[in-house]
Order: structure tokens, then C-alpha cells, then sequence
């Protein structure tokens, strides 16, 4: 769905009729929201609407920790004044804080030097295994044999090894273990999944089930196997986020009936098909005696007892919340035993009436996780994934090299939702962000020596991604670094979880040429969402991971060449490279 603020939204603090910028994060983490009066989001490009109604949208920003620290100084204004100096006080704290920043930034530097060397194989490192399957396995820490060190001119491999065992500021140290929960259903597909987002944010406007009935054949001969779907429902907003009418499947995308031929022939061709279901809030059809629009019409013809009571502006009179405000329409209880199992109903309809396969759930922090459980169980999908979306955890403008606490949020997630979804491993994408923004392949390997993400802790409820709908297309709020690209693909497919692809990809022949070739590699290779990963190497400009046993892969500005006896070269390009085992 719409990512809630882009690079046009600012924080302000309302003060008579002047307004301070200030940063979202610095407040949050120092000030407190509570410790400013009237601090509110505003999307100066787009404001959100329902019903015509324009909205401030309430809440963190995805993108909240990567604005500017600014104050303004409007002379003869005592309370700005004031203001100003808080957050310059607080600014002068992060200082403090930003030179540890600064040290991890000179040790990568000194570092640089011996990384960029030519490097050979050597023994392997740790390995990650899918912890909800394997929890006795999980929490066992790197072993390598001790060595004497060598008089060399030159620093050697066996120098770098020795390096790699001491502390290093630009690493993260061993954390407790991650908390997984039990998979209760099979979420993952076959295992051996490879997804597709099948639309962009402007899909609407071209006849889109159509097109994708056109593209069947060639989905199927690049080797996908899914394809999630734009939500069907006819919606305030044309994409289709903002829902009316749950069983109006008359929408910008396409009729009803052009939805079931689509879902049909893609399925003829060998691909399961995913929905995009938008299930925390629901836009009203009616408007009650107050002139409030919490009336619903349709075949769910529910009122504001469907409406949370924390939701004030659209007076909800039902339970309290299970998760996080939607603010821009209702926000829809799920405690209310009549809308689960009008949803339920719902959903099992999409399934047998229109014929889905799966289920995309949209900004599950609205809702309990418990609630997915009782739906997916309910409809015993063949895949399931989850949006669980926040910020990760920064020091200034720069992610965190440890960023265990992000990901142990997804996976309460996916605990909650009794392991039955999978969920994206948007850990994972920010990481790789930072990767490829700073040459920084060390941040690949946490503090156990496994990959950082969900993936790390959790593979086959990991769904992996570098672009979607909201963070590539045409709204950008969160584009993968292009001198990156080409590596995150070889990352993703090369790894545990189930990696998704984006539309636009497709529509450039290097990229698509490449995925094609990626894709027909991991299914050769029988790579799938609990592969075992041995990461051998994780410097600042190099990253060497062996998979399965059978497969090595290594991305990075430094040379790296494998035994010659051991492993045959399969695929290489600029700064990357795949073998399989001769």
C-alpha cells in the first residue's frame, strides 16, 4: 500500500501561524512524542483522502529517520525560540552519540586495505539453518582453527582470518537469541517459490488484467511460479488501498469477469496467484446523522461498531485497537465476531468463486497477528506474506550495523500469526541499502555469523525483496541503489527464503535477461526458503557465502577466485560471481 510519507513530508511543530521543521527521529528517540504540542505528519505532495475528505496522517514516517535536522529562527517569537533551543541541546547529545559513528567509519577505512586484496578459499565459517526447525542448532557460535602467523610482506589470507577474529567497531557483537515462534501451517508455498509483484502504482490505468493474460507464456518461461495481484476491489483511491465495497470486484485493473479469466489463464500456464488483501481499514459508503462516514453499504453493511474506539476521528464505537492508526479511513475491529467472519466469508469466496491461490495481507501492524492466523487457517492458502513495515534503527542518518531489535519485530509478527504467513524481510532490503550506499559488505554477516535479515533467523518465513510498488515505480520513496542491483538479485537468489521480484524489472532486457538467468540457477541448483548458508567471507569490499554445499557465491569490489578443483564457474558479471561444486 501507499507508504505513509515520502521525501515531501516534514515534521513541523505548530505555533501560532509559524511552523519549525524539525526531525522525526530526534524527537522520537530524545524529546518524546508526548514532550511537543500538535506534532503531526503532512504530505505536502499528496494528501490522502476518502470521500474528498483531505487528512493529516498521523503516526511514524517508513522514511521518518532519514530527514535533515533543521530548526528556523522567526525573530520576536518567544516559544519558537525556546523550542529552537531544545532541540539544539538534543542535537548537541547526538554529537556524543555520532562519533562512535565516526570511529566504525575509520576502521572500515583501515580495513579497506587488506579487504580489497585478492583473497582465496578457505574454510568455512558458520551456518544458518531455519531456527524454527532447528532450534537446538541455532544459537551455536562461529568456530575456526587457530593458525601461526605468517612473516609476510604482504598481508595473506590467513592474516585477514586472524583480523576477522578480533572485535572490530564496524561489527556487530553476539546478541541473545532471536525468540521464534512454531509454524502452525504451511506458508511457504513448495518451498521452492519465486514470486512476482505482477503491477506497479500505475497498473491501474492500462487495462491491467489484460496485459497480464498477454504476459502468461512469459511469466511461466522465466521460471515464476506466483504472481500477487493488485487488490481486486473497487477503491476511493485507484490503485486499490482504499476499499469500499468488499464484493464489488469491478475496479481500475478490470471487471469481475476479466479478474476470474486472468486468474485462469495464469493458472494454466503453472502459476499460483496471490491476492492483495486490504483488510485494516475499509472507506464507508454512507454517512451517519453527524455527517461522519462510518456507514457501510454492500453486502458487509456494518457501522461504526465496526470501527475501533481509538479511531476518533471516524467515531468508532467497536474495541480498541490490536495494532497501529490508519488515519486516512476507518480503521476496521477484528475483535468483533461478525467481521471476522464476514471477512472470512470473503476470502473464501475470492478462493472458490474467483480462484486465488494465496493471500498478500496489507499493512498488518493495523491488526493483530492473531487475526491472519484465524484467517489464513480458515482458507488454507498455498502462500502467504504479510506487509510488516517500520523503520529500521539508525545512528544519524546511518542504519545500524546490529539491527536484531527490527527483525525480532517481524518475527513477532509472524509468531503471533501462529508462523501460518510468511512476512518481508524489509531488514534484509534496508541492510542491503547500506551495503551498497557505503561498500560495507561486512554488515552480511550478524554476530553468530548468519545472514542479518528474517533470513537469518527465520528463512522460510522470509519473504526477500529489493523493489516493490511503494519503494520503487513511480513513487520512489525508498529506490534500491542501481550500482546494487545487479548484487542484491545474485544475494536474494542465491539465498534462503523466497525471494520476490518487481514488474518493472521486467520491463528492462539486462534486468530481465539477468532474473531469467538467476531464476533458471536457484531451481537447478534446488535452492529453496531453508537452504543452509556457510558464510566464508564478510569485509568491506567482499562477501562469500557457500550454499547448500553445493553452490558458492561471492559479490564485491574485491577479486575472489575458489579452488579451480573444487568449483566450476556458472555465471559472473560486474563484481559478482556463482560456482557450483566440480
Amino acid at each position: 500500500m501507499h507508504i505513509r510519507a515520502s521525501r515531501a513530508v516534514v515534521l513541523t511543530e505548530s505555533i501560532g501561524h509559524a511552523k519549525v521543521p524539525v526531525s522525526a527521529r530526534l524527537v522520537r528517540q530524545q524529546a518524546g512524542w508526548n514532550k511537543l504540542p500538535s506534532l503531526h505528519w503532512t504530505n505536502l505532495s499528496s494528501l490522502s483522502s476518502c470521500r474528498a475528505t483531505k487528512v493529516s496522517r498521523v503516526g511514524r514516517s517508513r522514511q521518518a529517520s532519514q530527514l535533515r535536522f533543521k530548526t528556523v529562527a522567526y525573530a520576536g517569537n518567544d516559544e519558537i525560540s525556546k523550542l529552537r533551543d531544545k532541540l539544539e541541546a538534543i542535537a548537541k547529545e547526538l554529537e556524543v552519540a555520532n562519533r562512535e559513528s565516526f570511529l566504525s567509519s575509520i576502521a572500515s577505512e583501515r580495513a579497506a586495505d587488506l579487504a580489497a586484496l585478492p583473497i582465496r578459499e578457505t574454510t568455512k565459517s558458520a551456518k544458518t539453518i531455519d531456527t524454527a526447525q532447528h532450534k537446538a542448532e541455532s544459537h551455536g557460535k562461529l568456530k575456526s582453527k587457530d593458525r601461526k602467523p605468517r612473516k609476510q610482506m604482504k598481508p595473506q589470507v590467513n592474516d585477514l582470518e586472524e583480523a576477522e577474529k578480533r572485535p572490530k567497531l564496524f561489527e556487530p557483537a553476539a546478541g541473545p537469541p532471536p525468540k521464534i515462534g512454531e509454524e502452525e501451517l504451511q506458508a511457504e508455498g513448495s518451498g521452492h517459490e519465486i514470486l512476482l509483484q505482477g503491477f506497479n502504482w500505475e497498473s491501474w490505468k492500462q487495462g491491467w488484467y489484460h496485459k497480464l493474460m498477454d504476459q502468461a507464456d512469459e511469466f511461466a518461461d522465466l521460471g515464476i511460479t506466483c504472481i500477487w495481484l493488485p487488490p481486486p476491489t473497487d477503491s476511493v483511491s485507484p490503485q486499490g488501498y482504499m476499499p469500499g465495497d468488499l464484493y464489488n470486484l469491478n475496479s481500475k485493473y478490470g471487471s469481475q469477469e476479466d479478474l476470474k479469466r486472468c486468474v485462469a489463464k495464469l493458472q494454466s500456464k503453472g502459476l499460483k496467484v496471490l491476492c492483495d488483501i486490504v483488510i485494516n481499514h475499509r472507506c464507508a459508503q454512507k454517512q451517519d446523522k453527524n455527517g461522519i462516514w462510518n456507514v457501510f453499504g454492500g453486502k458487509m453493511a456494518w457501522d461504526a461498531e465496526a470501527i475501533v474506539v481509538n479511531d476518533r476521528k471516524f467515531k468508532g464505537r467497536g474495541n480498541r485497537a490490536t495494532g497501529d492508526e490508519f488515519a486516512a479511513a476507518p480503521n476496521i475491529d477484528h475483535m468483533q465476531d461478525y467481521v471476522r467472519k464476514d471477512l472470512t466469508d470473503w476470502m473464501e469466496w475470492l478462493r472458490d468463486d474467483i480462484g486465488f491461490d494465496g493471500w498478500r495481507f496489507d499493512f498488518v501492524r493495523g491488526y493483530g497477528g492473531q487475526f491472519v492466523r484465524e484467517y489464513v487457517l480458515a482458507t488454507e492458502p498455498h502462500y502467504v506474506v504479510g506487509e510488516y513495515w517500520d523503520s529500521l534503527d539508525y545512528d544519524g542518518s546511518v542504519p545500524r550495523i546490529n539491527q536484531d531489535r527490527h527483525r525480532q519485530q517481524t518475527i513477532d509478527w509472524i509468531t503471533a500469526a501462529g508462523g501460518a504467513a510468511t512476512a518481508f524481510d524489509v531488514t534484509t532490503k534496508g541492510i542491503l541499502h547500506a551495503v551498497f550506499e557505503k561498500d560495507e559488505l561486512n554488515r552480511l554477516r550478524d554476530g553468530e555469523g548468519r545472514p542479518p535479515g528474517v533470513m537469518g533467523w527465520w528463512p522460510s518465513r522470509a519473504t526477500t525483496f529489493l523493489e516493490n510498488h511503494d519503494t520503487g515505480s513511480t513513487q520512489g520513496h525508498w529506490r534500491f541503489p542501481e550500482e546494487g542491483h545487479e548484487q542484491g538479485l545474485v544475494y536474494l537468489m542465491t539465498h534462503p527464503g523466497t525471494p520476490c521480484l518487481f514488474y518493472d524489472d521486467m520491463l528492462e532486457p539486462k534486468k530481465k535477461d539477468m532474473i531469467q538467468k538467476l531464476v533458471a540457477l536457484r531451481q537447478k541448483a534446488g535452492i529453496n526458503c531453508r537452504s543452509e548458508v556457510y558464510i566464508k567471507h564478510a569485509q568491506k569490499y567482499l562477501y562469500v557465502a557457500e550454499i547448500d554445499g553445493s553452490l558458492l557465491m561471492k559479490i564485491g569490489k574485491a577479486k575472489y577466485e575458489p579452488d579451480g578443483q573444487q568449483w566450476k564457474a556458472l555465471e559472473s558479471g560486474k563484481n559478482w560471481g556463482i560456482w557450483q561444486r566440480a
